[in-house]
Formats: C-alpha cells, sequence, structure tokens
C-alpha cells in the first residue's frame, strides 16, 4: 500500500488511526498495540500477501535469538554465537532475495559459467526491516535491551509499524520501543494530529507535485544515454538529484508526520543534505538513520579511527562499498558507493592539511560531486553512466538549443561547440523551461527552510491551514497519477 494513495489516505489511515485510540481508551494499550502491529501487518501484506510470511519469520526468529541473547551472560561464548546465527540468518535471507540473481550473473559474466540464475521477487522492505533487526541483535549483545522488557506484540509493531516499514527511517529499539510504554501516545491529541498532518501533506506535495514531474525528464535522458548532449545530459542529471531528494525526503517527512499522529516521534532522515560543503557533512545530512546504523554497526566495527590514517581510509572505502551494495544489486550501486568512499577519504586527507576553502567552492565541489554520483546511482548500466559523464563534460562536444541563440548571438562553430540543436530528448510540456524550473529547486533547497525547521515554526493561525488545505487538495488531486517511490526498490 502506498503512502500516495486514496485507499490509504482514506480508508486505511482513519481505520488504523481510529482504532488504535478507541481500543487504547476502551480497553487497555496492550489491545491498541496488538492492533497497530495486526494494521502495520495488513499494510504489508496488502503489497504481495505471500511476503508476509518471510517478514513474520524474519521478526519470530530475531525476536528469539534477541532474548536468548538477553538471558545469556553478557557479552559470553553463547551470546556470541547467538549473535552470529542471529545476523547470519538475516544476512542469508537478505543475500538470496537480493543478491542471489545478482551474484550468479556476474559470476557467470566474468567466469563464463552457466550457472542456473534463480528467478527471485525482491521482497518490498527487506533491507530495511532486515538492518533494523540486525541492530537490535548486536543492542541485545551489547545488554542495551535488557531493561526495556518487551513482548512479542511490542516488538512486531516495532519491527512492522507501518510508517517506516517501507522505506525508513531505519529504527532502533531505544527510539521506538521506549515510547510504546509511555502513557501520553494513547491518548488523541489535537495538536500533534494537526502537525503530523500537515507535515504529511507537505511530503506528499513534495512527491507528487515535484519529484513525480521531474519524472520524465529523468527518464527521457537515462533512456537515451548514448545520443543525448552536453545540456539534455545535465538536466537529466540535475533532474533525477531534485527528483530523489524530493521523493525519499517526502516520504520520510509523511513517514514522521504519521508517527506524530500516533504521537510517536520516528527520528529525522533529511536535514537539508544539499547545503552541505562537504562529502563528510553531506552523509550527516542524508538519509541520516543509515548512515548511523553503517557509522555504528560497520565502520567502527571496523577499527574505526582508532587503528591509525590507512586503516580509516580503508574502512572508509569498505563501510561505503558494502553502503552502495546495500542500496541495490548492481555495480553501479557499488561504484556509487565506491565513488562516495573515495570522496570522504580525499576530505578526510584534505582536513588532514589544514587548508580551508572559501565555504561558496566548497559548496560547489561538493553539489556537483553529488550530482555525478547520482549518474552512477541512476544508471541501468555501467556504458550508460559513462554515456552521460562524458556528455556532462563536454567529451562529445557541445550542442546548444536555438532559442539560445538570441541571447547568445552567433557562436564559431567548430573545437568545444558544435553548433545549435534542439532538446529532442525532453518532454514537450515543461521540458522546455527546465532549466528555470531546476534554477528554481537549486535556490529552494539551499535559501529556505526545510519541512522539519517549517514545522518547528509552526503556528495554528487560519492562513496556515489554508495554505495547507491547498497544498492538500493540489496534491490529493494530483494522485490520479500514483507511483512508487523510488527508495521502495532498495
Amino acid at each position: 500500500m502506498l503512502f500516495n494513495s486514496y485507499i490509504f489516505i482514506f480508508v486505511f489511515l482513519p481505520i488504523a488511526l481510529g482504532l488504535f485510540f478507541a481500543l487504547a481508551k476502551w480497553r487497555s494499550a496492550r489491545s491498541a498495540i496488538f492492533w497497530m502491529s495486526l494494521a502495520s501487518l495488513f499494510f504489508y501484506a496488502y503489497w504481495k500477501f505471500v511476503y508476509l510470511f518471510l517478514l513474520l519469520l524474519s521478526i519470530g526468529v530475531n525476536f528469539y535469538v534477541g532474548k536468548q541473547i538477553e538471558f545469556a551472560p553478557l557479552k559470553s561464548r553463547r551470546s556470541q554465537l547467538l549473535l552470529i546465527l542471529g545476523v547470519g540468518f538475516n544476512l542469508i535471507v537478505l543475500g538470496y532475495y537480493k543478491y542471489a540473481r545478482f551474484f550468479t550473473t556476474s559470476i557467470n559474466q566474468f567466469t563464463g559459467t552457466h550457472f542456473p540464475v534463480p528467478n527471485v521477487i525482491l521482497p518490498l522492505a527487506i533491507s530495511f526491516y532486515t538492518f533494523t533487526q540486525i541492530a537490535y541483535l548486536v543492542d541485545a549483545y551489547r545488554g542495551e535491551t535488557k531493561e526495556t522488557n518487551y513482548d512479542l506484540p511490542t516488538y512486531t509493531l516495532f519491527v512492522s509499524f507501518f510508517p517506516q516499514l517501507i522505506a525508513g527511517p531505519i529504527l532502533r529499539h531505544d527510539e521506538l520501543i521506549p515510547q510504546l510504554r509511555q502513557a501520553r501516545i494513547f491518548h488523541f491529541s489535537h495538536q500533534n494530529f494537526a502537525l503530523g498532518l500537515s507535515l504529511f501533506f507537505l511530503g506528499l506535495a513534495k512527491k507528487v507535485l515535484i519529484a513525480d514531474n521531474l519524472s520524465p525528464w529523468v527518464s527521457a535522458v537515462f533512456n537515451h544515454a548514448d545520443s543525448v548532449t552536453f545540456l539534455e545530459a545535465w538536466i537529466g542529471s540535475l533532474s533525477y538529484t531534485f527528483q530523489l531528494y524530493f521523493d525519499f525526503s517526502g516520504y520520510s517527512d509523511m513517514a514522521i508526520g504519521l508517527g506524530w499522529m500516533t504521537n510517536i516521534n520516528l527520528p529525522i532522515n533529511f536535514n537539508s543534505p544539499y547545503k552541505a560543503v562537504s562529502i563528510t557533512d553531506f552523509w550527516r545530512r542524508w538519509h541520516i538513520t543509515l548512515s548511523n546504523f553503517l557509522r555504528d554497526y560497520l565502520y567502527i566495527p571496523l577499527g574505526g579511527n582508532r587503528l591509525g590514517k590507512l586503516r580509516r581510509y580503508i574502512n572508509l572505502l569498505v563501510t561505503m562499498l558494502l553502503g552502495g551494495l546495500w542500496h541495490g544489486a548492481g555495480w553501479t550501486y557499488v561504484f556509487w558507493g565506491g565513488l562516495h568512499g573515495i570522496f570522504l577519504v580525499i576530505h578526510q586527507l584534505w582536513r588532514n592539511l589544514g587548508m580551508k576553502l572559501p565555504k561558496i567552492i566548497a559548496w560547489g565541489i561538493t553539489f556537483i560531486g553529488v550530482v555525478f554520483g547520482w549518474v552512477l546511482f541512476r544508471a541501468s548500466t555501467w556504458s550508460d553512466a559513462i554515456a552521460i559523464v562524458q556528455a556532462m563534460l563536454g567529451f562529445k562536444g557541445i550542442w546548444l538549443p536555438d532559442s539560445f541563440q538570441g541571447i547568445l548571438g552567433e557562436l564559431p562553430i567548430g573545437g568545444l561547440f558544435q553548433g545549435w540543436k534542439e532538446l529532442i530528448y525532453l518532454p514537450e510540456i515543461g521540458g522546455k523551461n527546465s532549466i528555470l524550473v531546476l534554477f528554481g529547486l537549486l535556490g529552494v533547497v539551499i535559501f529556505f527552510p526545510n519541512t522539519q525547521e517549517l514545522m518547528n515554526k509552526f503556528q495554528p493561525k487560519w492562513w496556515v491551514a489554508g495554505l495547507v488545505s491547498a497544498v492538500a487538495i493540489f496534491s490529493l488531486l494530483s494522485l490520479n497519477r500514483v507511483s512508487e517511490f523510488l527508495y521502495f526498490q532498495f
């Protein structure tokens, strides 16, 4: 079930929230948690019922192993063995469903073998709920879950809570389970509901009014990677840069808003990442919960920065390569992760020199690096990515639209400038104004406050209600072209 669908907004959500608060008031908090767990599981099963059993198996195994780790002596050999078995189970399940096809195909290509390629459908959200539960097992091994005192329905809701189940944020046990034990979440709050509903519709507007309208510009360019011109390549790459941001941050806003409606605070996943002035700063702002997971459960256990500079750089590269592979079963994702690992190493080397760039230059280098990285992230194949990068760098010459002649005058043709040619790989409607639109979006993400900052200044005034209502109406009228969120595929 999609957040950006009528059935979710007008059927599922009112029933789920209404019964949650009704059961909490007339029965018990335990029955409300049990109901919300069932509602979340139904939300997941609505996509493909058969994969509900995989989610339930994952929840059951991890709950049992986590409890056994808690009962074992702290960091004993038994608890260590249980941790290995639990993490191993999660990685085997994730590896089979997400990477079996990729690894088999890669082996066949590189070695000339003909191993049968498994026809496996990627279960929705498997990467997110797997990482959530790996973190839970590690925390149990560290003795951090013993005081939580939770039962199976509570744990099930922690893993499957529908606002964050499909595309995050990646939760830790101490970010949600303690809240489920507080009486305040079971009492309907008009203020929290208003805040949550407002943030939900702001996130929905990001998705349906901005991200979805950029999609044709992106697909038109990346589907013709071999033949796009300099300007088309830049328009396609920047369009994807903003499409991905508004799509994923829109989902995260909607998730946090839904959490607020039930008086639950979910962690912030975005903090204006395109304002970053270094690649390290970028990863502190983009997909924050994934960055924290990779830092705490991979980079630091590998040694972090405690084993010398060389080891630190290796750890950064390994962490980002695996982070890239987490995003998708394809070499372009691996190369994207490796590229960001290299960027991080270069940034660390630069910091060691004790030199600082002017802020505007540091921002420009960071933003351009991120844009080139997104080309790898979006391209279907390595050759498509190279073709678009070559066009962006002017290796195929520069062609400009005929309409630019009135502005630039007669330019000498030859060398880098090849002549005048219309933008044939952009839609007729809107595409011709893409440069102005993209400059406008760049100004929005750099100079305007983000949605979380707006919500911190939220005031229940009539003009605010009118503005949010207008955003909601325009967004709801756009749901006739429902599309999945980009991060659903990860």
